[in-house]
């Protein structure tokens, strides 16, 4: 069941425990949804940690935010190029939602994807 189908106060609930959770593994502050969505791409880059200048930062958390739009069909894997980094294409347009509809779904999809690899 994805998270998106809870209540407000259920995912932010559950959003402050991986928050708290991801925080003390790194031992650094709260970290917000960009840090998260980073982490994410890392993930999904699949070369571990390394550094990144402010284009690849961008490219990462783009790849995240495919990654978890993919989980409701609205982005496709199309591919990885010769740099070894995942290219996605849109496949049916993203509703118009609300900045706290957004901020909502992300985070659902944050949870979900930690829930998936097991780390929440």
């Amino acid at each position: 069941m994805y998270l998106c189908c809870m209540k407000a106060s259920t995912i932010n609930e559950k959003w402050l425990k991986l928050q708290h959770k991801i925080a003390e593994e790194f031992d650094t502050d709260i970290p917000d949804i960009k840090v998260f969505l980073f982490l994410i791409g890392v993930q999904e880059l699949g070369k571990g940690p390394q550094s990144f200048n402010k284009r690849q930062k961008e490219e990462l958390m783009h790849i995240a935010t495919c990654r978890l739009f993919s989980e409701m069909g609205f982005y496709k894997l199309e591919g990885i190029d010769q740099d070894g980094w995942p290219h996605w294409k849109l496949v049916k347009q993203i509703p118009n939602y609300t900045l706290l509809e957004q901020e909502m779904l992300l985070k659902s999809l944050i949870l979900n994807y930690f829930q998936e690899i097991e780390v929440d």
